[in-house]
């Protein structure tokens, strides 16, 4: 790559992290104030809508009663929630990899920092919802969460913006639905708002480190950035759901975590939410071998 394109694309970077610094400024939460963590929940409010559930359409839904089947929503919400935590953190160590290693004046330092501030309030509020919710914080299963520790370590380049946009976006998605659904509880669709609000700057930011990275690679690089890309991915949609959440509505977990994975309408939850961000990653080369079977895996490819 020529000098003068670099000099550009580091001009390029410069402008949007200095765009999404402002846009910061202008346009945050504190969810310690502007949500109200006294307000009792509504009574037979759902946590989310039924469609969304993991077993949706299955015989085992069609066990549940009206209650419980808001008891298993309001479940996965917080698994999803307490997986989110999970997601912040490593994200955080990713960003403060990328900071610890370049010039701290830069805007895209300053921003870079600025979102790891946005991740630590978002984690927070995760945590209070699972908190007044009163369900347990399931996070990933345990495998998930040791082996969670190497991506930062092994993670670099477009691979790392990239899984950080595949988690963002597939939350984004769901919390958007959510959010604008009136038979949703108000709190859990505050925290929704929230995130998506601040999220959108952080999917611009990753978005540009993508593309930026992808026009720097190295061929000899391109499958190992796929390869990576496509486990973490595998990793992320298989996390979401802990199998333990099915005991609160007394099912079997293994069973009920089976019957979840087999399901057409869960899977093609899982696809819906990943639609756009599958796009921009198959345009932007990272999407094929030798990563597909995991992709597939991960129902965010057919």
């Amino acid at each position: 790559m020529s000098r003068a394109l670099r000099v550009a694309q580091g001009s390029d970077r410069e402008k949007t992290a200095e765009r999404l610094l402002n846009s910061s400024a202008d346009k945050f939460y504190d969810p310690e104030v502007d949500i109200d963590w006294n307000a009792p929940l509504q009574d037979g409010m759902y946590y989310a809508p039924d469609h969304r559930i993991s077993l949706y359409g299955t015989e085992l839904w069609d066990q549940l009663t009206p209650g419980q089947r808001i008891e298993l929503g309001k479940h996965e919400v917080a698994s999803i929630a307490s997986n989110g935590i999970w997601f912040e953190v490593l994200l955080m160590q990713m960003l403060l990899k990328e900071v610890y290693r370049i010039d701290p004046t830069t805007r895209h330092a300053q921003y870079a920092l600025t979102e790891i501030a946005d991740e630590c309030r978002h984690s927070t509020m995760f945590a209070r919802a699972i908190e007044k919710v009163g369900a347990p914080a399931y996070g990933p299963p345990p495998i998930l969460h040791k082996l969670g520790r190497l991506l930062p370590v092994i993670g670099y380049g477009p691979a790392l913006y990239g899984s950080i946009l595949i988690a963002e976006e597939i939350l984004d998605r769901i919390q958007r639905e959510s959010m604008a659904d009136e038979k949703v509880q108000p709190l859990v669709r505050m925290v929704n708002r929230i995130h998506v609000l601040e999220e959108a700057r952080h999917v611009t930011f990753a978005r540009q480190e993508v593309v930026r990275g992808m026009a720097n690679l190295r061929k000899w690089e391109l499958p190992y950035q796929r390869l990576l890309i496509s486990i973490v991915a595998f990793a992320i949609t298989r996390s979401l759901i802990n199998p333990r959440v099915y005991q609160a509505v007394g099912l079997d977990p293994k069973h009920a975590a089976e019957v979840a994975l087999k399901n057409p309408h869960h899977q093609e939850t899982l696809r819906w939410s990943g639609e756009r961000i599958m796009k921009f990653l198959d345009e932007a080369g990272l999407v094929g071998a030798p990563g597909t079977r995991w992709w597939k895996a991960s129902f965010l490819l057919p």
